[in-house]
Protein backbone atom coordinates (compact mmCIF):
# COMPACT_ATOMS: atom_id res chain seq x y z
CA UNK A 1 0.00 0.00 0.00
CA UNK A 2 2.91 2.45 0.77
CA UNK A 3 4.79 1.51 -1.95
CA UNK A 4 1.77 2.08 -4.47
CA UNK A 5 0.90 5.43 -2.77
CA UNK A 6 4.55 6.86 -2.91
CA UNK A 7 4.54 5.27 -6.70
CA UNK A 8 1.93 7.48 -7.30
CA UNK A 9 2.89 10.34 -5.62
CA UNK A 10 6.58 10.86 -7.76
CA UNK A 11 4.14 10.06 -10.85
CA UNK A 12 2.14 13.11 -9.52
CA UNK A 13 5.74 15.15 -9.33
CA UNK A 14 7.01 13.40 -13.22
CA UNK A 15 4.03 15.19 -14.76
CA UNK A 16 4.24 18.44 -13.25
CA UNK A 17 6.98 21.25 -15.10
CA UNK A 18 10.17 20.46 -14.15
CA UNK A 19 10.97 24.07 -12.11
CA UNK A 20 7.31 23.33 -10.03
CA UNK A 21 8.58 19.43 -9.51
CA UNK A 22 11.91 20.63 -8.21
CA UNK A 23 10.41 22.96 -6.10
CA UNK A 24 7.84 20.51 -4.65
CA UNK A 25 10.55 18.50 -3.96
CA UNK A 26 12.90 19.95 -2.55
CA UNK A 27 10.43 22.16 -0.74
CA UNK A 28 8.78 18.71 1.03
CA UNK A 29 12.38 17.87 1.84
CA UNK A 30 13.41 20.89 3.43
CA UNK A 31 9.88 20.69 5.22
CA UNK A 32 10.57 17.17 6.31
CA UNK A 33 14.41 18.01 7.68
CA UNK A 34 12.84 20.97 9.29
CA UNK A 35 9.91 18.70 11.26
CA UNK A 36 12.41 15.93 11.78
CA UNK A 37 14.49 18.80 13.61
CA UNK A 38 11.84 20.32 15.99
CA UNK A 39 10.09 16.80 16.88
CA UNK A 40 13.13 15.21 17.25
CA UNK A 41 14.63 17.84 20.00
CA UNK A 42 11.49 17.44 21.93
CA UNK A 43 11.42 13.77 21.71
CA UNK A 44 14.57 13.87 22.68
CA UNK A 45 14.19 15.93 25.80
CA UNK A 46 11.34 13.50 26.90
CA UNK A 47 13.19 10.56 26.16
CA UNK A 48 16.54 11.24 28.29
CA UNK A 49 14.31 12.99 30.58
CA UNK A 50 13.15 9.32 32.01
CA UNK A 51 16.27 7.06 31.20
CA UNK A 52 18.93 7.70 33.94
CA UNK A 53 22.36 8.66 32.54
CA UNK A 54 23.54 11.23 29.95
CA UNK A 55 24.74 8.80 27.52
CA UNK A 56 21.50 8.42 25.96
CA UNK A 57 21.30 11.90 25.36
CA UNK A 58 24.83 12.07 23.36
CA UNK A 59 23.78 9.08 21.30
CA UNK A 60 20.20 10.94 20.31
CA UNK A 61 22.03 14.35 19.92
CA UNK A 62 24.44 13.35 17.75
CA UNK A 63 22.19 10.85 15.47
CA UNK A 64 19.41 13.55 15.15
CA UNK A 65 21.30 15.93 12.74
CA UNK A 66 22.94 13.34 10.38
CA UNK A 67 19.01 11.97 9.73
CA UNK A 68 17.46 15.70 8.80
CA UNK A 69 20.44 16.39 6.69
CA UNK A 70 20.45 12.88 4.98
CA UNK A 71 16.84 13.95 3.94
CA UNK A 72 17.88 17.34 2.52
CA UNK A 73 20.54 15.84 0.74
CA UNK A 74 18.05 12.93 -0.95
CA UNK A 75 15.42 15.91 -1.87
CA UNK A 76 18.29 17.84 -3.35
CA UNK A 77 18.92 14.16 -5.94
CA UNK A 78 15.62 13.70 -6.13
CA UNK A 79 15.25 17.13 -7.86
CA UNK A 80 18.71 17.70 -9.52
CA UNK A 81 17.41 14.24 -11.19
CA UNK A 82 14.08 15.90 -12.08
CA UNK A 83 15.79 18.60 -14.05
CA UNK A 84 19.13 16.42 -15.41
CA UNK A 85 17.86 13.57 -17.65
CA UNK A 86 21.35 12.99 -19.20
CA UNK A 87 22.42 9.50 -18.40
CA UNK A 88 25.94 10.25 -18.05
CA UNK A 89 25.29 12.52 -15.11
CA UNK A 90 22.66 9.88 -13.36
CA UNK A 91 25.32 7.93 -11.89
CA UNK A 92 27.88 11.08 -11.02
CA UNK A 93 25.48 12.68 -9.25
CA UNK A 94 24.08 9.59 -7.28
CA UNK A 95 27.46 8.23 -6.18
CA UNK A 96 27.99 12.50 -4.68
CA UNK A 97 24.76 12.07 -3.26
CA UNK A 98 25.70 8.87 -1.45
CA UNK A 99 29.72 10.16 -0.57
CA UNK A 100 27.78 13.26 1.08
CA UNK A 101 25.43 11.19 3.06
CA UNK A 102 28.06 8.65 4.29
CA UNK A 103 30.91 12.03 5.19
CA UNK A 104 27.93 12.89 7.32
CA UNK A 105 27.10 9.95 9.13
CA UNK A 106 30.34 9.39 9.80
CA UNK A 107 31.56 12.47 11.01
CA UNK A 108 28.46 12.51 13.85
CA UNK A 109 29.04 8.85 14.75
CA UNK A 110 32.31 9.94 15.37
CA UNK A 111 31.39 12.62 17.51
CA UNK A 112 29.05 10.63 18.97
CA UNK A 113 31.68 8.09 19.68
CA UNK A 114 33.71 10.57 21.17
CA UNK A 115 30.87 11.91 23.76
CA UNK A 116 30.07 8.50 25.01
CA UNK A 117 33.62 8.35 25.95
CA UNK A 118 33.90 11.44 27.39
CA UNK A 119 30.58 10.90 29.40
CA UNK A 120 31.28 7.30 30.39
CA UNK A 121 35.68 9.07 31.92
CA UNK A 122 33.47 11.40 33.60
CA UNK A 123 31.18 9.34 35.55
CA UNK A 124 32.71 7.39 38.71
CA UNK A 125 29.52 5.31 38.62
CA UNK A 126 29.95 3.58 35.65
CA UNK A 127 33.94 3.25 36.05
CA UNK A 128 33.93 2.88 32.68
CA UNK A 129 37.79 4.14 32.43
CA UNK A 130 38.49 2.33 29.09
CA UNK A 131 36.74 4.25 26.95
CA UNK A 132 38.18 6.60 25.22
CA UNK A 133 40.33 2.92 23.70
CA UNK A 134 37.41 1.90 22.42
CA UNK A 135 36.57 5.35 21.11
CA UNK A 136 39.82 5.09 19.22
CA UNK A 137 38.99 1.79 17.52
CA UNK A 138 36.10 2.79 16.82
CA UNK A 139 37.04 6.28 15.14
CA UNK A 140 39.49 3.87 13.10
CA UNK A 141 36.98 1.57 11.64
CA UNK A 142 34.19 4.53 10.76
CA UNK A 143 37.20 5.90 8.64
CA UNK A 144 38.03 2.41 6.93
CA UNK A 145 34.50 1.70 6.60
CA UNK A 146 33.50 5.21 5.15
CA UNK A 147 36.37 4.95 2.90
CA UNK A 148 35.64 1.28 1.38
CA UNK A 149 32.41 2.65 0.66
CA UNK A 150 33.39 6.22 -1.25
CA UNK A 151 35.18 3.96 -3.71
CA UNK A 152 32.30 1.72 -3.93
CA UNK A 153 29.55 3.83 -4.87
CA UNK A 154 32.28 5.37 -7.24
CA UNK A 155 32.70 1.65 -9.13
CA UNK A 156 36.49 1.56 -8.13
CA UNK A 157 37.57 -1.88 -7.54
CA UNK A 158 38.31 -2.45 -4.00
CA UNK A 159 39.49 -6.06 -4.30
CA UNK A 160 43.06 -5.56 -5.24
CA UNK A 161 43.44 -2.39 -2.45
CA UNK A 162 42.21 -5.66 -0.58
CA UNK A 163 44.64 -8.16 -1.43
CA UNK A 164 47.14 -5.46 -0.68
CA UNK A 165 45.83 -4.74 2.59
CA UNK A 166 46.32 -8.05 3.50
CA UNK A 167 50.08 -8.01 2.68
CA UNK A 168 50.75 -4.68 4.34
CA UNK A 169 48.98 -6.07 7.48
CA UNK A 170 51.36 -8.45 7.68
CA UNK A 171 53.84 -5.80 6.95
CA UNK A 172 52.52 -3.56 9.77
CA UNK A 173 52.05 -6.56 11.98
CA UNK A 174 55.58 -7.24 12.45
CA UNK A 175 56.51 -3.75 12.88
CA UNK A 176 54.42 -2.69 14.80
CA UNK A 177 54.24 -5.83 17.29
CA UNK A 178 54.96 -4.09 20.83
CA UNK A 179 51.71 -1.39 19.64
CA UNK A 180 49.81 -4.32 18.84
CA UNK A 181 50.62 -6.16 21.96
CA UNK A 182 50.09 -3.24 24.20
CA UNK A 183 46.72 -2.29 22.65
CA UNK A 184 46.07 -6.00 23.76
CA UNK A 185 47.16 -5.61 26.49
CA UNK A 186 45.04 -2.37 27.33
CA UNK A 187 42.01 -4.15 26.25
CA UNK A 188 43.18 -7.56 28.92
CA UNK A 189 43.69 -4.78 31.45
CA UNK A 190 40.21 -3.37 30.96
CA UNK A 191 38.42 -6.59 30.69
CA UNK A 192 40.20 -7.96 33.92
CA UNK A 193 38.83 -4.48 35.56
CA UNK A 194 42.52 -4.31 36.95
CA UNK A 195 42.52 -0.67 37.49
CA UNK A 196 40.84 2.37 36.79
CA UNK A 197 41.73 6.40 36.36
CA UNK A 198 42.51 7.77 39.71
CA UNK A 199 43.08 4.29 41.41
CA UNK A 200 46.24 4.32 43.63
CA UNK A 201 48.35 1.40 42.25
CA UNK A 202 51.89 -0.43 43.24
CA UNK A 203 53.68 -2.12 40.43
CA UNK A 204 55.60 -4.76 40.63
CA UNK A 205 59.13 -2.91 40.02
CA UNK A 206 58.00 -0.82 42.90
CA UNK A 207 56.62 2.21 41.48
CA UNK A 208 53.77 3.89 43.57
CA UNK A 209 51.23 6.27 42.23
CA UNK A 210 48.00 7.21 41.02
CA UNK A 211 46.72 6.25 37.39
CA UNK A 212 46.74 9.34 35.65
CA UNK A 213 45.30 8.13 32.17
CA UNK A 214 44.96 4.93 29.92
CA UNK A 215 45.89 5.32 26.42
CA UNK A 216 46.21 2.52 23.78
CA UNK A 217 49.79 2.45 24.42
CA UNK A 218 50.35 3.00 27.79
CA UNK A 219 49.37 3.74 31.40
CA UNK A 220 50.47 7.37 32.96
CA UNK A 221 51.45 6.89 37.11
CA UNK A 222 51.59 10.20 38.87
CA UNK A 223 54.23 9.28 41.98
CA UNK A 224 54.34 10.63 45.49
CA UNK A 225 57.27 12.58 44.66
CA UNK A 226 54.73 13.89 41.47
CA UNK A 227 56.58 12.59 38.71
CA UNK A 228 54.55 11.15 35.61
CA UNK A 229 55.67 7.56 35.42
CA UNK A 230 54.82 6.00 31.53
CA UNK A 231 54.13 1.97 31.68
CA UNK A 232 53.69 0.32 28.67
CA UNK A 233 50.22 -1.83 28.68
CA UNK A 234 51.49 -4.98 27.57
CA UNK A 235 54.38 -4.81 30.21
CA UNK A 236 51.71 -4.16 33.06
CA UNK A 237 49.59 -7.00 31.60
CA UNK A 238 52.38 -9.50 32.60
CA UNK A 239 53.08 -8.04 35.87
CA UNK A 240 51.97 -8.28 39.48
CA UNK A 241 49.83 -4.92 40.33
CA UNK A 242 48.74 -4.09 44.10
CA UNK A 243 45.54 -1.93 43.54
CA UNK A 244 45.12 -0.60 46.58
CA UNK A 245 41.86 1.44 45.54
CA UNK A 246 40.13 -1.67 45.17
CA UNK A 247 37.82 -3.30 45.65
CA UNK A 248 37.21 -0.39 48.96
CA UNK A 249 39.61 3.00 49.39
CA UNK A 250 39.83 2.40 53.14
CA UNK A 251 43.42 0.63 53.92
CA UNK A 252 44.65 0.11 56.78
CA UNK A 253 48.50 1.33 58.46
CA UNK A 254 50.56 -0.48 60.51
CA UNK A 255 52.74 0.83 63.16
CA UNK A 256 55.76 -0.95 64.49
CA UNK A 257 57.20 -0.25 67.73
CA UNK A 258 58.98 -1.72 70.51
CA UNK A 259 58.97 -1.23 74.25
CA UNK A 260 61.29 -2.48 77.07
CA UNK A 261 61.04 -5.71 78.54
CA UNK A 262 59.29 -4.86 82.16
CA UNK A 263 56.42 -2.50 80.38
CA UNK A 264 52.54 -3.06 81.53
CA UNK A 265 51.37 -4.33 78.19
CA UNK A 266 47.86 -3.35 78.98
CA UNK A 267 49.13 -0.02 79.84
CA UNK A 268 51.27 0.10 76.38
CA UNK A 269 48.13 -1.08 74.77
CA UNK A 270 45.61 1.34 75.97
CA UNK A 271 48.41 4.02 75.14
CA UNK A 272 48.42 3.38 71.56
CA UNK A 273 44.55 2.95 71.29
CA UNK A 274 44.13 6.89 73.00
CA UNK A 275 46.99 8.11 70.29
CA UNK A 276 44.87 6.49 67.63
CA UNK A 277 41.33 7.85 68.89
CA UNK A 278 43.22 10.95 68.67
CA UNK A 279 43.97 11.37 65.16
CA UNK A 280 41.42 12.86 62.79
CA UNK A 281 43.39 10.57 59.90
CA UNK A 282 41.96 7.29 61.46
CA UNK A 283 38.47 6.14 60.79
CA UNK A 284 36.58 4.72 63.51
CA UNK A 285 34.93 1.72 61.85
CA UNK A 286 36.88 -0.65 61.70
CA UNK A 287 37.51 -0.15 65.04
CA UNK A 288 41.66 0.85 65.53
CA UNK A 289 43.58 -2.60 67.34
CA UNK A 290 47.22 -3.24 69.10
CA UNK A 291 48.65 -6.11 68.50
CA UNK A 292 51.34 -7.72 70.54
CA UNK A 293 53.43 -9.36 68.11
CA UNK A 294 56.66 -10.95 69.62
CA UNK A 295 59.54 -10.89 72.02
CA UNK A 296 62.49 -9.29 70.51
CA UNK A 297 65.98 -9.44 70.95
CA UNK A 298 65.75 -5.81 72.63
CA UNK A 299 61.72 -5.22 73.07
CA UNK A 300 58.45 -6.49 73.12
CA UNK A 301 57.53 -6.26 69.38
CA UNK A 302 54.30 -4.16 69.22
CA UNK A 303 51.83 -3.02 66.29
CA UNK A 304 49.07 -0.34 66.06
CA UNK A 305 46.77 -1.59 63.04
CA UNK A 306 44.12 1.38 61.72
CA UNK A 307 42.05 2.35 58.91
CA UNK A 308 42.51 5.30 57.13
CA UNK A 309 40.09 6.61 54.00
CA UNK A 310 42.34 6.65 51.19
CA UNK A 311 45.62 4.79 50.64
CA UNK A 312 47.11 8.08 49.32
CA UNK A 313 47.21 9.50 52.82
CA UNK A 314 49.16 6.57 53.98
CA UNK A 315 52.70 8.49 54.25
CA UNK A 316 51.18 11.38 55.73
CA UNK A 317 48.99 8.96 58.54
CA UNK A 318 52.31 6.68 59.24
CA UNK A 319 54.28 10.32 60.20
CA UNK A 320 51.44 11.58 62.64
CA UNK A 321 51.22 8.30 64.40
CA UNK A 322 54.75 7.59 64.68
CA UNK A 323 54.95 11.11 66.31
CA UNK A 324 51.85 10.88 68.31
CA UNK A 325 53.42 7.08 69.23
CA UNK A 326 56.98 8.76 70.30
CA UNK A 327 55.29 11.77 72.28
CA UNK A 328 53.06 9.54 74.28
CA UNK A 329 55.09 7.05 75.37
CA UNK A 330 57.61 9.42 76.50
CA UNK A 331 54.85 11.39 78.75
CA UNK A 332 53.66 7.86 80.14
CA UNK A 333 57.08 7.01 80.63
CA UNK A 334 57.12 4.24 78.42
CA UNK A 335 60.69 3.06 77.48
CA UNK A 336 61.54 2.40 73.71
CA UNK A 337 64.85 0.79 74.27
CA UNK A 338 67.58 0.57 71.62
CA UNK A 339 69.63 -2.35 70.50
CA UNK A 340 72.60 -3.54 73.38
CA UNK A 341 74.73 -6.26 73.39
CA UNK A 342 76.57 -7.53 76.99
CA UNK A 343 79.66 -8.84 76.89
CA UNK A 344 80.02 -11.28 79.90
CA UNK A 345 84.41 -11.92 80.08
CA UNK A 346 85.83 -14.56 82.98
CA UNK A 347 89.52 -14.40 84.18
CA UNK A 348 90.94 -17.00 81.89
CA UNK A 349 89.62 -15.19 79.16
CA UNK A 350 90.84 -11.94 80.33
CA UNK A 351 94.02 -13.16 80.81
CA UNK A 352 94.12 -14.72 77.61
CA UNK A 353 93.44 -11.16 76.10
CA UNK A 354 96.43 -9.71 77.79
CA UNK A 355 99.03 -12.19 76.71
CA UNK A 356 102.44 -10.56 75.48
CA UNK A 357 104.57 -13.31 74.12
CA UNK A 358 104.54 -14.95 70.80
CA UNK A 359 101.15 -16.05 69.00
CA UNK A 360 100.50 -20.07 69.36
CA UNK A 361 101.67 -21.35 65.80
CA UNK A 362 98.17 -22.22 64.23
CA UNK A 363 97.80 -18.47 64.50
CA UNK A 364 100.56 -17.54 63.31
CA UNK A 365 100.50 -15.68 59.80
CA UNK A 366 101.45 -18.00 57.03
CA UNK A 367 101.95 -21.12 58.73
CA UNK A 368 101.05 -24.10 57.11
CA UNK A 369 99.07 -27.03 59.01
Amino acid sequence: MQTDLSAELWAAVLALPRWQGLLVVVGTSVLSAWLIRVGGDVAIKRLTRRIPGDVDAVIFRSVHPAVYVTVVLVGSYLGIRLLVDVPAWIDPSKAGMQTLVTVVWAIQLARMGRGVSAELTSDDAVGNQMAPIFQNVWTAFLLGASAFLVLWYWRVDVTPLLASAGVLGIVVGLAARDTIANLFGSIALYADETYKVGDFVVLESGERGRVEDISIRSTVLRTRDDLLVTVPNSVLNTATITNESSPERERRVRISVGVAYGSDADHVEETLRSVAAAEDVVLDEPEPRVRFRGFGESALDVELLCWIPAPVLRGRATHRLNKAVYQAFRGEDIEIPFPQRVVTMNSADAASGLRTGPAPAEDRPGTVD
